[in-house]
């Protein structure tokens, strides 16, 4: 292939999987991140150090390119989709695919849910070829959970029963992929979920079955949840009641969203969590 894909947030959890995957099936792959020096990449990929506040930084790391992933870290929007939406336009990009959140937009599941709405108008407005993924829950967020466990203590459940469609990780970035490489999914809002609504005791309960070995859970209330987040998050005011508000809507039933969309992408089923539990024992080893 001779099309240049420019993947940012290409360190992370998605973004990591998908120069990997893209790279996996020949296309020409670069990778921005903050820090060149910390990114391990596959053979062939161009690895360019870039800043969404920065915009020289912007216009040289999509200098060439044809399409581009566009992942920004958590948080408040503070203009870095539509910074780099507006370069990618002004570089001849052809395609944009963002990475967004499921509930986005929903006033209920509290202030992230406003964090991607900018950025998707953005996108959409921008135009260009474009396709929005609302992922939910990550099956790999069970990897906080290795402090406790190393600590012998129980998996704090801020969430009570309510469920949501835990995804797998690879599965998100391979939707991505597949978004940047093929013109069938252009003005698609996909919401990417599991094949199963699951909760925090649940998911506790395969991993201890795929460990052999206990993986206790703790119920905490709002108050217990809020000092919770003080202590081991150094989360205070505002910003814990946002996050409490986020939970409230997971735990009143709020997440417990299954959609076809994954499956229709792939063409198959969505891993289980199950599925990425085993997959990923070697993580738990001596938690």
């Amino acid at each position: 292939m001779d099309r240049m894909i420019l993947v940012t947030g290409a360190t992370g959890t998605i973004g990591r999987d998908v120069v990997r995957q893209l790279a996996a099936r020949g296309a020409k792959v670069r990778a921005l991140t903050r820090d060149p020096a910390r990114a391990t990449v596959p053979a062939g990929v161009e690895v360019v150090r870039g800043d969404h506040a920065d915009p020289a930084s912007l216009e040289t790391a999509l200098a060439g390119a044809t399409a581009a992933f566009l992942l920004r870290p958590p948080g408040p929007d503070a203009g870095q989709d539509a910074a780099l939406v507006a370069a990618a336009r002004e570089a001849g990009v052809e395609r944009l695919v963002k990475l967004s959140a499921i509930a986005t937009g929903e006033a209920g599941s509290g202030p992230s849910a406003q964090w991607h709405v900018a950025g998707e108008r953005a996108v959409r407005e921008s135009g260009l070829a474009w396709t929005v993924l609302r992922p939910s829950s990550f099956a790999s967020n069970t990897l906080t959970w290795l402090q406790a466990l190393r600590a012998g203590e129980p998996v704090p459940n801020m969430t009570g029963d309510g469920a949501s469609g835990v995804i797998d990780p690879r599965d998100i970035a391979e939707v991505a992929v597949r978004a940047l490489l093929d013109a069938g999914h252009t003005g698609r809002t996909y919401t990417l979920t599991g094949p199963e609504a699951i909760t925090v005791p649940r998911q506790a309960a395969v991993l201890a079955e795929v460990l052999g070995r206990p993986v206790p859970t703790r119920d905490l209330s709002p108050d217990e949840t809020r000092d919770f987040l003080r202590t081991a998050w150094g989360m205070e005011g505002a910003r814990a009641d946002g996050v409490l508000t986020g939970l409230a809507f997971v735990r009143s039933g709020g997440n417990a969203v299954i959609t076809e969309d994954a499956r229709e992408v792939l063409g198959r089923p969505p891993r289980t969590f199950r599925e990425w539990a085993e997959d990923h024992r070697d993580a738990f080893a001596g938690a």
